[in-house]
Order: C-alpha cells, then sequence, then structure tokens
C-alpha cells in the first residue's frame, strides 16, 4: 500500500480516500482485492517486457494474490510492530521551494457540468539571460479537476496572440508551437495524478531563454459546482550548461483515423527509419477513447525486433510518460513502428458514443489520435558533420510529406532543415508548397519571401513578405525581410520605412538599426545614418554591418 498506492491515496491528492492506516484498508479491502485483480490499479497500463521502465507501478502476480488471500481470510490486522514506516510525503512542492515560482495570472473558473475542459493558460517566465533548468514541477490546481497537463516552451510568445485578452489562456486539447529556428521540443514536461517531478541529468538540462513562454495544456473535468483552477509551476535552476541534447520525434497517422461505428479492430499503423544512432530515453502513447492495443516496435538493421510499449488495454484516463531504466540504443537504420487498434464498438466501455458513431482524426476529445512520441538523444555523431537532429528532422519531415502531401508543418519544417544545408533551391520549393497550403499563413509567406531574397531574387520575394504583414501587421520579421528585398531593388526610402517599422516592434535590435543607418546613407541622409549606426554599436559593439558602414561615413563625412 505504501508503495504502490499512498502516493495519490493520502489527503490532499487526487485519489477520493486515503490508504495510509490499516483501518483506512480494511474498510476498503474488497475494493482494494477486486481492482488490483483487474489491474485497475494501480494504474500501470504497459505489459511486463525485456525493455523495462523505471518506477513501475505493477504488482507481481504474487502481490495481487496475497491482497487476496489477505481479504478472503478477514482482512485482519498484522503486529503493529512489524509495520513499515509511514512514508514521508513533501508538502506543498515535492522537490523542495522552487527557485523561480510562476502562477497563472488569470484563473479559469471550471463549468459545473457539460464535456470535459481542454485549457491553456500562459507563463511568461521573467529572465534576463539563458536559463538552465534541471527540473520543472506542475501544481496543476485542485487535483480531483485536473486529468492530466503538460508543458510546451514557446520561444517566441507566439501563443499569446491566441489569447482573447493578455493572461485570460485559450481553449484547445492538442497545440502547436510556433518556431522560426531550428530549435526542436525536447523534454517531455508531463503531470497526472501521482507523477513525480523527474529530475534530469546534469548533462541534459532544458534550457530558457530571456522572452520564453511556457505553455501548460491542461485537460480538466467538472464537478458538478463551479471550480476555480490557478495552476502553478515551479522551477528549479542548475548552474550547469547542457552537453547533451535530446529531441523529441512524433509518429503519428491520424489522417487514417476514419473509424466505422460498430467496428471493433480498426488498425493504424506508422514507422520511420532512424538516420542517426540515437538513445531512446523516455516514450509518450496516445490516443483517445476508441484506443484498445498501443503497441510501438523496433526493427534493428539486422532484423531483431525490440517491444518498446505494449499496452493491451489502452485507457486515456490513464496515459503517462514512460522513462526507460537505462537508455535503449537505437543504431542508424532502426525502424521504429507503431501499431494502434481502436474499439468502436458498444463492447469498449470508454466508447463516448451510444450508439456508436462515425469517429475521425482531430484535437477535440470526441474525435480519435493516433501519436507517439519519442524522446531520443543522438550518440555516435561528429559535430564537425552539422547537428544530429537536423537529420532526425529532416527523415521525419520526408516521410510525414510521403504519407501525406498535405502536411504543412512537414513541408515548412523539410524547408527549414534544406536552407540549413544552403540548399535554397530545395528550401524554395518546399516553402512553397507550405504556402499553396496555407496561402495566407505569414511564417511560412515570411520564410518562403525571406529565401527568395537570398537567393538573388527579391522581386519575387516582396510580394511573399507583403503577404505576411497583410495578415500579421506586428510580424517584425516580415518587416525585417521586407527592408532587405526592397533594398535589394534600390528602394532605399521603402526598405528604410520597413526598418523603422521593424524598430517600432523591436526597439534594441541592432540589426534593424545598422540596416536602416545603411538605407539612410545609401539616400544620402547621413546625419541620420550615423545616429542609427552608433545606436546599433550602442546594443551590439560587435555588429559588422554598422562597423563598416559607420567607418566608410566617416570616410565619406571627413572627404568633404
Amino acid at each position: 500500500m505504501f508503495r504502490s498506492c499512498a502516493t495519490c491515496h493520502r489527503p490532499g491528492e487526487a485519489a477520493p480516500f486515503s490508504l495510509l492506516t490499516y483501518s483506512d484498508v480494511k474498510k476498503h479491502a474488497r475494493q482494494i482485492a477486486d481492482v488490483t485483480r483487474s489491474r485497475a490499479m494501480p494504474p500501470w497500463l504497459p505489459e511486463p517486457q525485456e525493455l523495462k521502465f523505471a518506477d513501475e507501478l505493477r504488482l507481481t502476480d504474487g502481490e495481487i494474490n496475497l491482497i487476496a488471500k489477505w481479504v478472503e481470510q478477514g482482512a485482519a490486522e498484522g503486529n503493529p510492530a512489524d509495520l513499515a514506516a509511514a512514508p514521508r510525503f513533501v508538502e506543498g512542492w515535492r522537490l523542495g521551494k522552487p527557485d523561480m515560482i510562476l502562477t497563472a495570472s488569470k484563473p479559469l473558473t471550471l463549468p459545473p457540468q457539460g464535456s470535459d475542459t481542454y485549457w491553456n493558460f500562459i507563463f511568461p517566465v521573467p529572465l534576463q539571460g539563458t536559463r538552465w533548468v534541471k527540473a520543472v514541477e506542475i501544481r496543476p490546481g485542485d487535483k480531483r479537476y485536473v486529468h492530466h497537463a503538460n508543458i510546451l516552451v514557446d520561444r517566441e510568445e507566439a501563443s499569446r496572440k491566441r489569447e482573447g485578452e493578455p493572461g485570460a489562456g485559450f481553449g484547445g486539447m492538442e497545440i502547436r508551437i510556433e518556431s522560426q529556428v531550428f530549435d526542436p521540443d525536447s523534454h517531455l514536461l508531463f503531470w497526472k495524478p501521482g507523477t513525480i517531478p523527474y529530475v534530469e541529468p546534469e548533462s541534459m538540462a532544458l534550457r530558457l531563454d530571456e522572452g520564453t513562454d511556457l505553455v501548460l495544456n491542461t485537460h480538466l473535468q467538472p464537478s458538478g459546482k463551479p471550480e476555480v483552477i490557478q495552476p502553478s509551476i515551479g522551477l528549479y535552476f542548475t548552474p550547469h550548461a547542457a552537453t547533451k541534447f535530446p529531441m523529441l520525434l512524433q509518429l503519428e497517422n491520424d489522417a487514417k483515423l476514419d473509424i466505422p461505428a460498430g467496428q471493433k479492430d480498426f488498425l493504424v499503423t506508422d514507422d520511420i527509419t532512424l538516420p542517426v544512432d540515437v538513445d531512446l530515453m523516455a516514450i509518450y502513447p496516445h490516443a483517445h477513447y476508441l484506443g484498445k492495443d498501443i503497441q510501438a516496435l523496433a526493427t534493428l538493421p539486422d532484423g531483431t525486433k525490440k517491444t518498446l510499449i505494449h499496452i493491451p488495454h489502452w485507457n486515456l484516463n490513464w496515459q503517462a510518460v514512460y522513462r526507460y531504466a537505462e537508455p535503449v540504443r537505437l543504431p542508424k537504420g532502426t525502424t521504429v513502428s507503431l501499431r494502434y487498434t481502436y474499439d468502436n464498438s458498444e463492447e469498449n466501455p470508454l466508447n463516448p458514443n451510444h450508439p456508436p458513431a462515425r469517429v475521425v482524426g482531430g484535437n477535440r476529445s470526441s474525435d480519435e489520435m493516433c501519436h507517439l512520441w519519442l524522446q531520443v538523444l543522438p550518440v555516435n555523431f561528429d559535430p564537425a558533420q552539422g547537428d544530429p537532429r537536423m537529420a532526425l528532422q529532416e527523415a521525419l519531415a520526408r516521410h510525414n510529406i510521403e504519407k501525406n502531401p498535405g502536411d504543412f508543418e512537414a513541408h515548412y519544417n523539410l524547408a527549414a532543415m534544406l536552407q540549413g544545408k544552403d540548399d535554397l533551391e530545395g528550401a524554395i520549393g518546399e516553402y512553397a508548397a507550405a504556402v499553396r497550403l496555407r496561402p495566407e499563413d505569414a511564417v511560412a509567406n515570411n520564410a518562403l519571401g525571406a529565401a527568395l531574397v537570398a537567393a538573388g531574387h527579391p522581386e519575387r520575394g516582396a510580394g511573399y513578405l507583403q503577404t505576411a504583414l497583410r495578415s500579421r501587421p506586428d510580424y517584425f520579421d516580415a518587416h525585417y525581410n521586407l527592408g532587405f528585398a526592397l533594398a535589394g531593388q534600390n528602394d532605399f526610402e521603402g526598405a528604410a520605412q520597413q526598418f523603422q517599422l521593424a524598430l517600432k516592434l523591436q526597439p534594441n535590435d541592432a540589426n534593424a538599426e545598422a540596416n536602416l543607418g545603411a538605407a539612410l546613407a545609401e539616400m544620402g541622409r547621413f546625419a541620420e545614418a550615423k545616429t542609427h549606426l552608433e545606436r546599433a554599436l550602442q546594443i551590439d559593439p560587435n555588429q559588422a554591418l554598422a562597423k563598416d558602414n559607420l567607418e566608410a561615413l566617416r570616410k565619406e563625412l571627413n572627404s568633404h
């Protein structure tokens, strides 16, 4: 009881009753025997397997039989002197007082009835410079009403645009964080009842920069009366910068989810072949209420198969991140596969539809999902050959496009990988494919426009940058890139206007100041140019363009 039950079954936690004393346990003895026999409790979904998980909650057959026998014999109390010491739980923050505590600025009032609520709270992180985080602890609010929660890192504050009012948060079950640089998700930051915060190895701390938001995605359940939910996040810093950089790989095949009413065994698969050696650190499968049998397999280059996880009786209510007791080496050429089976029949007790109805892939809880996240750490690579995570991202993007040519994100990600390898022609083709799929998307239009300017086509690039600004007038990057496009067409007045608009959005950007100074110098407005070039160097004394132009400008002024 102490080891496998008390973490949740104690005052203040999510379980409905405590199991800390003999009298507590005896009152629920028959129920305990039933739920352990069926393996409904403790909640541990994976089957036993060769690759072990850390902190397994699964009871052995002997332990289950012992509980049943004790109940059958009257649930008698043993000698109190033989009782192990009761576990000592830390009240409040489990890892001690955090170095930084973030609290949602505005609470959410959970409606008393209706379907589950999915809400995203945005936590601005008040940092100066970069800090490294060794642990994150989520306190989601009243745990009785929070089913699960996970954190996404938003390095560009893009999620704020989805809020109706600042600090209020926004709805949505599955969200994607916008990013214009290669900075892949790296850590699984997840909470469910009973979760013990995970302390990362010193070498794998999470980087947080100034101007970063944390987005807490929560699944909330009504109680029958209004409940106020105001979560907090605790950050624990380390002085040690990361030296190892994991990455989250996501397999998914939601496009194949179109499950007829009544079908019991609807199979969906996906797979990817790894282009580099990796250590698999953790795994997180995800489906909704029709998920039945969840499997992930690895087929090694020599044909050997390993079961990464097998959950024969999926239950969304007990989904979790599973960390391996030891890293699992997966060499280059390994194929990772998922096989998810769904049950849309009346025999599925978790089916939300009675009678069963057709269900398709989507973000609502009434839709279905077929997702598998893998936390992998590249190994055995030569840093001189570039970041191995880029090879993983490129392989994943190409796989997703082959599977679904209409995958906007895959086209965009592949374009970014190609641009990172200086393949501008290939990048322009993929950015263009992304824009065809979402013609008004500001990020894709900006990226395509910037790539065209870099390839020597400023007149073509300008049109896409203008489209980006029509969609998002306050888009700093699009103003900045349009300034370059106009300067490339010798429209220095137009370029200066765009750099000025960019500086209104980010007044301390040295590059925008330097380019504004350069555009003004081209128009012969030397005094103004000098002011902006000097301002650029005040912000960044190493700004090369400002240094060169200021020196040339001084020579020009001295010659008259």
